[in-house]
């Protein structure tokens, strides 16, 4: 008789542990969803525009967007970086006449230009330059005088569990980690000219119950944002954060809808004052 009350006391004491640190946990996510659903840092480096190509230079000349490259150990991981930074300046800046990868190579290939544009990408890799000559063929069978040339770094991810009740094997929260670094550079097809250059590095993570990681495309988006803002506002060194609200946003878009049903506050413009790092 004691040993079944000893069992019930033990199972029933185990129990209530459980429910609260399930508790805890839903309080700690539901309350984490009013604003961003990451806490997440980044951090540019960024060059002055050439005195050649100015601002207004880039609102009347098409910019075409070229496919992102990575190192050898990455490989792979830098899909999607060429789309996501032509869907953001098309958001933050568009009064600006941008071609995305798919268009661009698309008319490198139909101009049979496909082998040019390999040996320009591989010998990038290496010497982070864009070949003058290629780049100017390219340049015209696009039909632009800009293109960006993103480039993924490094990236990371890491769990950390906060809260678990190992008895029963169950994890309550964890905390997911994930940091990315990209570079992005503007270049001039006419002459090879590197008209601008930027990098950033970016730290999220996330308390939740569910079991998605940090995404990279929600790290990759930020950091994009982030440097384009730099070019925007002529900021050469810059720390961006959630209160920077249309950076945030621009990530949520790309959220499923659960994660955008609260909304973050009235947006700020990446070009207002408002919006700048600091």
């Amino acid at each position: 008789m004691q040993h079944t009350v000893f069992m019930r006391t033990r199972f029933s004491g185990m129990t209530g542990l459980l429910g609260i640190c399930c508790g805890l946990a839903l309080l700690l996510f539901t309350t984490g969803c009013g604003g961003s659903m990451y806490g997440w840092t980044v951090r540019t480096t960024s060059s002055q525009i050439v005195a050649a190509s100015d601002h207004a230079s880039l609102g009347v000349h098409p910019i075409a967007v070229l496919t992102a490259l990575s190192s050898p150990g990455l490989r792979g991981s830098e899909a999607g970086l060429a789309e996501y930074l032509a869907a953001i300046i098309r958001k933050v800046s568009p009064h600006w006449s941008v071609l995305d990868v798919q268009d661009t190579v698309s008319l490198i290939n139909g101009h049979g230009l496909a082998g040019d544009y390999v040996r320009l990408r591989a010998e990038a890799e290496q010497s982070h330059i864009l070949d003058r000559d290629i780049l100017r063929k390219l340049g015209a069978a696009v039909g632009a005088r800009f293109v960006f040339q993103p480039r993924l770094a490094y990236f990371s991810q890491e769990f950390e569990d906060r809260w678990s009740v190992p008895a029963f094997n169950v994890r309550v929260v964890q905390t997911r980690y994930s940091t990315l670094r990209v570079s992005l550079s503007l270049w001039d097809t006419s002459n090879g000219e590197l008209v601008w250059s930027s990098l950033a590095e970016a730290n999220l993570q996330s308390e939740a119950v569910n079991q998605d990681p940090v995404f990279f495309e929600d790290a990759a988006r930020i950091a994009l944002a982030s440097m384009i803002s730099d070019l925007l506002n002529r900021k050469t060194s810059s720390k961006y954060t959630p209160y920077n609200v249309i950076i945030d946003q621009l990530m949520r878009e790309a959220m499923p809808q659960k994660w955008n049903d609260s909304k973050p506050g009235d947006e700020q413009d990446a070009g207002s004052e408002k919006g700048r790092g600091k």
